[in-house]
């Protein structure tokens, strides 16, 4: 149940891309308005997430789930009967807030109901998985419930899912928090954190609409870094921390968001051009377009499937550099797509290269990101890894979609069609994302030391404070 919540809060990252153009015309959109229906949820849900976390360690994991998921069920129904432009883009506000408390305190709860080292890695495993799944069904969900009934049900098929959850899930998941904080939060800590992210979000959001440069992205960005220099500096003091200093110590966990901030903004922003590529240049309707994106799930399901296996076999670094290098050379097949190619020669074969090779990586950067994590702080590593899936999906859709963009009309500026002009910005979209995860793969392989926790202790209150160790290669 926490993980199909997971998928539904990662589909509504996507969902509605599709059905933007629909949207539009049914609620009379004007101007740049429209692109909130879609920041509005990735503001929220990756501005407040380290909050979110922190409350579910706080105040209780179950009970801030069912809090954040009742959120999330009153927001979709908002945006499916919305009959003005503003709100809609409240509703998808709400959602995001719904979202962000849900979200870590669901992936903080399966962290302490798996202990033990190899049925955590995969429970992680899946978890990883569903939402990797879930941020690209989002596309698929969007043009087929478009095509064939309305914009609107793809806000309304999130109530039976999420309302299941919060009757299910009270039922079957014992409540935890974090001993010794006596249900005290950080609150300067907690408004610092949070302003800077959001700053954060809303300047990378904004950087996609008028150009890195501009004051309406570089003032909330220089924000966000003077609101994080305070943080720091307030988090030194207090005795509850929001974020204590010694949680990126563990090395594997700090590489592991790094690396999942690079991977997220490479595949966020290649199911966005792709899908923009199916309907402009092959001319798909959205219930094709949608259906297009099926391969993208078979293969992630079959990465998945094997990944455990692999990260016995060779090791946590091994599975995640090759997987990673894989994922990369996926882009580079896409970005060789020439304007007359069609769907089974120019897409499917990137196409299922990414989704393979990102199976086999996702729920090892799942375990990897939170290794060590206990009683004390679960609900924040959660919240700290799915931050960095958001604040790298803003970031790639930002700079790769612009790059992407500014190719498109500098090749229509010099008489090219507007197929040969498409084709181009989408190539060198997915050229720039096979970077970003050439540069993760690098780092993967250079920096991720796997710190052993010995099976031995593996009952001892030791082994606890630690959490499980990820095998190396060789290793049981």
């Amino acid at each position: 149940m926490l993980c199909i919540v997971q998928f539904m809060l990662v589909l509504d990252d996507t969902v509605v891309s599709v059905a933007l153009p629909s949207i539009r015309d049914d609620l009379g959109f004007a101007g740049t308005s429209l692109a909130w229906v879609v920041n509005g949820y990735f503001l929220a849900f990756g501005g407040l997430l380290i909050l979110g976390g922190r409350l579910a360690d706080v105040l209780g994991r179950r009970r801030v789930f069912v809090w954040g998921g009742a959120v999330f069920v009153a927001a979709s129904l908002l945006c499916a009967i919305a009959a003005e432009p503003w709100q809609l883009i409240a509703g998808r506000f709400v959602q995001g807030i719904g979202a962000a408390i849900a979200s870590p305190a669901a992936l903080a709860l399966i962290t302490r109901m798996f202990t033990d080292p190899r049925e955590r890695a995969r429970a992680l495993g899946a978890w990883g998985a569903v939402a990797a799944l879930g941020a690209t069904s989002g596309l698929v969900i969007s043009g087929v419930l478009t095509g064939l009934a309305s914009w609107r049900w793809i806000f309304l098929i999130n109530l039976p899912v999420a309302i299941l959850a919060l009757v299910l899930v009270p039922r079957l998941v014992r409540d935890s928090r974090a001993p010794g904080t006596g249900g005290r939060i950080d609150i300067p800590g907690a408004v610092l954190g949070t302003a800077a992210a959001v700053c954060l979000v809303y300047g990378i959001l904004h950087t996609a609409e008028t150009g890195l440069g501009h004051p309406g992205s570089m003032i909330p960005l220089l924000a966000s870094v003077a609101l994080a220099i305070a943080f720091i500096a307030v988090e030194a003091r207090v005795r509850h921390p929001l974020i204590p200093a010694s949680f990126f110590r563990v090395r594997v966990r700090l590489i592991a968001n790094v690396v999942t901030l690079l991977t997220s903004a490479a595949l966020f922003a290649m199911s966005f051009l792709l899908m923009i590529h199916v309907q402009t240049v092959l001319n798909y309707d959205p219930l094709t377009a949608g259906l297009a994106y099926l391969p993208y799930g078979a293969g992630i399901l079959t990465g998945i499937w094997l990944s455990a296996r692999a990260v016995a076999r060779f090791g946590t670094r091994t599975v995640l550099t090759a997987s990673l290098l894989g994922t990369a050379v996926g882009h580079l097949l896409l970005a060789g797509i020439a304007p007359e190619d069609e769907y089974l020669i120019g897409v499917l074969p990137g196409l299922l290269g990414v989704s393979f090779s990102s199976g086999l990586a996702l729920p090892a950067l799942a375990t990897a990101a939170l290794t060590g994590t206990d009683d004390h702080d679960a609900g924040l590593g959660s919240a700290i890894f799915t931050s960095m899936q958001q604040i790298g999906g803003a970031t790639g859709l930002a700079l790769l979609v612009a790059l992407a963009t500014s190719r498109t009309e500098a090749v229509l500026a010099d008489g090219g069609t507007p197929a040969r002009a498409a084709t181009d910005g989408f190539a060198l979209g997915m050229l720039g994302a096979a970077v970003l995860l050439g540069l993760a793969a690098v780092v993967a392989a250079l920096f991720m030391r796997v710190e052993r926790t010995p099976l031995a202790v593996a009952g001892s209150q030791d082994h606890a404070r630690t959490g499980p160790s990820i095998p190396e290669a060789g290793s049981e």
